[in-house]
């Protein structure tokens, strides 16, 4: 477990703190995280009670998560589904730029110039689905 890392957006408007957390990171290539980062996600996660943010931050609500974003210079934060923990941009924390990467989801869809190597757990559309049913991917 890692302590204390601080991240912001690009505009400095909103900073973001987090506590004791996980040193890792996952990726993952479905649509949704494709449009929502540009390219592939990778976020790593953090409890709700390990977490203080400081600035106006913008929601937007889909059927099976929340993503946040500076309402100012339109930097992506961090998703999160109802009840769980916060899902954050790797890339805001640069604190964090040594995680690994340990798995990576959707691999079927990732675009050939975004494909990672290394050892960490990879799994495609159809085996991430069948052991989450209530995440479908939207094209």
């Amino acid at each position: 477990m890692a302590q204390g890392v601080e991240g912001r957006c690009l505009c400095g408007a909103i900073t973001i703190e987090v506590g004791i957390h996980r040193a890792e990171t996952g990726a993952c290539h479905c649509a949704r995280c494709r449009r929502w980062s540009g390219v592939a996600l990778n976020v790593f996660t953090a409890a709700p009670d390990q977490v203080t943010v400081t600035g106006e931050v913008a929601i937007y609500e889909s059927e099976i998560a929340e993503r946040a974003f500076c309402p100012r210079c339109g930097t992506s934060l961090w998703l999160q589904n109802p009840g769980e923990d916060y899902e954050f941009m790797v890339g805001i924390f640069d604190g964090a730029k040594d995680y690994p990467l340990i798995s990576e989801i959707y691999i079927d869809r990732a675009f050939a110039s975004c494909r990672f190597a290394g050892e960490h757990t990879r799994s495609t559309q159809a085996d991430y689905e069948a052991k989450h049913p209530h995440i479908a991917e939207v094209d």
